[in-house]
C-alpha cells in the first residue's frame, strides 16, 4: 500500500506551490497581476510535472518494498526562487528517499527511469489534448487557454524528461545507464526528440503538422 507521512504531503505541496510560483514569475516577470493569471496556468502545466515525477520514483520504490519518501530542499527552493527574477529556474524543490540496505543496479535503474517516463506521458497527454482542442482555440476563450496550458505542459515536460535523463552526478540517467544502455538510449532519444521539437518548430506548428494543416 503506497502511504504518505503528514510531513511528506506538506513537503509535496510546498514544493508544488513554490516551484509553480518560480515558473510564474519567468514567465510574467516581475508583474502581480501577471504572475497571479499565470499562476494556475503554471500549476497545471509544469507544478504538476514535477510532483507526478517524484512520486513516480516513490511509487516504483513502494512496489519492490522499500520504504520511500519526499523530501523538501528548502536552499533549493530559495535558490529556485531567486534564479526565477534572474531568467531562468534552478528546479531542484527536493527529492524521493529510498530507505534500502542493498538495492540492485536494476532495481535503482527502474526507481530512477520511472520520474522521466512520467514527463513523457504528461508531454504526449497534453499534446493529444493540445491537438484535440487547437481547432476551437480560436473561436473560444476557454479552449485558447486550455491550448496555452497543454503547449506549456508538452514543452516543460518533455525538457524535464530529457535533462533528468542526462548520466551526470545524481540524476536519473547515470543510474538508468548504470542499469540497461539500450532502455537509456531508447528513453532519452524519444525525450529528446520531443524536445527538440518544441523548441525548434514550437508546439503550435507541431499540433498544425500532426492535423495536416
Amino acid at each position: 500500500m503506497f502511504k504518505f507521512t503528514s510531513s511528506e504531503v506538506r513537503d509535496l505541496i510546498i514544493a508544488f506551490f513554490v516551484i509553480s510560483l518560480c515558473f510564474a514569475i519567468l514567465y510574467a516577470g516581475r508583474d502581480a497581476s501577471g504572475i497571479i493569471t499565470m499562476l494556475p496556468i503554471v500549476m497545471v502545466g509544469v507544478g504538476l510535472g514535477f510532483i507526478l515525477h517524484e512520486l513516480g520514483h516513490k511509487f516504483v520504490s513502494m512496489k519492490y518494498g522499500y520504504w520511500a519518501e519526499f523530501k523538501l530542499w528548502p536552499q533549493g527552493l530559495i535558490f529556485a526562487l531567486i534564479s526565477s527574477f534572474f531568467g531562468f529556474v534552478f528546479a531542484a524543490p527536493g527529492a524521493v528517499y529510498t530507505y534500502a540496505n542493498y538495492i540492485t543496479d536494476e532495481i535503482n535503474g527502474k526507481i530512477s527511469i520511472a520520474g522521466p517516463i512520467v514527463n513523457i506521458v504528461l508531454a504526449l497527454i497534453f499534446l493529444a489534448v493540445a491537438t484535440m482542442i487547437y481547432p476551437s482555440a480560436f473561436n473560444s476563450e476557454t479552449a485558447a487557454l486550455i491550448f496555452i496550458i497543454c503547449s506549456l505542459g508538452y514543452s516543460i515536460n518533455s525538457f524535464l524528461a530529457v535533462f533528468n535523463l542526462i548520466p551526470i552526478g545524481n540524476l536519473d540517467g547515470s543510474k538508468v545507464l548504470t542499469w540497461n544502455f539500450g532502455i537509456w538510449i531508447v528513453t532519452i532519444a524519444v525525450a529528446g526528440v520531443l524536445t527538440a521539437l518544441s523548441m525548434t518548430i514550437g508546439v503550435e506548428s507541431l499540433v498544425r503538422m500532426i492535423l495536416g494543416l
